[in-house]
C-alpha cells in the first residue's frame, strides 16, 4: 500500500495556508499510510473513521469530527449501511494557527503530552457551519480563500468557548523530538495489532532502522518485547479482573483464541484457562 500525502495529493485549488476539500469513497480502507503536510477538521459526514498517530488514536462515527495535527498516521474508513464514505476536510497550517493566537492573545496551556487526535460531538451550529464549508467550496479561488480564513476563526472561537484551549496545544506542540516521539509510538501501541511496518512509518523510520533503534532503547528485539507486554497484561486481567481467556485474547493483541493460548503456555508454563481457575 503506496503512503498518500495529504492535502498535497488533493486538487484544493485554493491557498497554501487553508483549503476546504469534500471528499467521498466507495471503497473502504484499512490503515492507510498517510501524511498529513498539514492540520485538519475532519468532519465526518458518512461511514466511520479510525485514525492512529504516534500518540494517539482515535475511532468515530458520524456523530462526531475529528482536530488533527500534521504528522504521520494510520487511517481507516468503513463505509455506512449505504456503502458511502464521507468526510468534509479542512486543512489549515501551523502559521494559521499561530496567526490566530497572536491576534486573540491566547496563551498556551503547556500540556505535558497533549493527543495528536481530538474529537468532538456535533451540534447544531456545527452542522451548519459544514454546510456553510460546502457552499463556500464551489466559489472563486480568491474568495474561497478569504473566508475560509474567516470560517477558521469562527470554528476556533466556538471550540475554545465550549471546550477551552487545550486543543491548541494539540494543533502547535512541537514533536520533533525522534527520542520522545518513537518511545511515545511504543508505549501508546504496546496492545494494538499494528505491524512493525506501520509502526515505523509511524516514527517516520524504516523498519530496519525502526529494529536498530528498538533494541537500543529495549535492549530485545520488538516481536518478543510486544509479545510480552501483552501476556503480562494478559495474566493481570485473568489474576486480577478476573477475565476469562476468550474474553481478553483480542483486547491483548491477538488474532484467535488459539495462538494466544499458545504464546500464554509458552511464558507461564500453563494455559490461561488453568490460570484463571486457580
Amino acid at each position: 500500500m503506496k503512503i498518500i500525502t495529504i492535502p498535497d495529493q488533493l486538487d484544493l485549488l485554493s491557498s497554501p495556508l487553508i483549503g476546504v476539500y469534500d471528499y467521498y469513497n466507495s471503497e473502504e480502507i484499512c490503515r492507510q499510510q498517510i501524511i498529513l503536510n498539514q492540520n485538519a477538521l475532519s468532519f465526518l459526514m458518512e461511514g466511520t473513521k479510525e485514525v492512529v498517530f504516534n500518540n494517539s488514536s482515535l475511532s468515530i462515527d458520524n456523530s462526531k469530527f475529528l482536530v488533527m495535527k500534521s504528522g504521520h498516521c494510520l487511517m481507516t474508513e468503513k463505509l455506512s449501511d449505504v456503502n458511502n464514505y464521507r468526510s468534509v476536510l479542512l486543512f489549515f497550517s501551523n502559521e494559521i494557527v499561530l496567526k490566530f493566537i497572536r491576534k486573540l492573545e491566547i496563551y498556551k496551556t503547556e500540556l505535558s503530552n497533549p493527543p495528536s487526535v481530538m474529537a468532538f460531538s456535533y451540534d447544531p451550529f456545527i452542522q451548519r457551519f459544514v454546510n456553510s464549508l460546502l457552499d463556500i467550496s464551489v466559489l472563486s479561488t480568491t474568495t474561497k480563500t478569504k473566508l475560509l480564513e474567516v470560517k477558521f476563526e469562527e470554528i476556533m472561537l466556538y471550540l475554545i468557548e465550549k471546550y477551552g484551549t487545550a486543543f491548541l496545544d494539540s494543533l502547535l506542540t512541537n514533536s520533533n523530538d525522534i527520542s520522545q516521539k518513537f518511545i511515545r509510538t511504543i508505549e501508546n501501541n504496546q496492545f494494538s495489532k499494528l505491524t512493525l511496518k506501520e509502526l515505523a512509518f509511524l516514527c517516520d523510520m524504516s523498519v530496519s532502522k525502526f529494529k536498530r533503534e528498538f533494541e537500543k532503547y529495549y535492549g530485545e528485539s520488538p516481536i518478543k518485547w510486544f509479545q510480552n507486554k501483552r501476556l503480562e497484561y494478559a495474566y493481570y486481567l485473568l489474576d486480577q479482573e478476573q477475565k476469562s481467556p476468550s474474553e481478553i485474547y483480542f483486547e491483548v493483541g491477538y488474532e484467535n483464541l488459539s495462538s494466544f493460548i499458545q504464546a500464554y503456555k509458552s511464558k507461564y508454563g500453563t494455559t490461561p484457562k488453568h490460570h484463571h481457575k486457580i
